[in-house]
């Protein structure tokens, strides 16, 4: 199989080198993802509230 330029580039480094890059990964002993995007529960609870905030009052 063929490898990937970043493979290559990978390899070249730890050959001239002698630096293994590949050992700095999972470095963190936790979870380092950062939710985008919001759960359901989160944009019920926007929705619900949104709309009870509005007053609408008649004069």
């Amino acid at each position: 199989m063929t490898q990937s330029g970043a493979k290559k580039k990978r390899m070249h480094i730890k050959r001239t080198k002698g630096k293994d890059v590949e050992k700095n990964r999972q470095s963190a002993t936790f979870s380092t993802h950062e939710r985008v995007t919001k759960t359901k529960r989160e944009s019920i609870d926007r929705n619900f509230t949104k709309y009870k905030k509005q007053q609408h009052v008649d004069e």
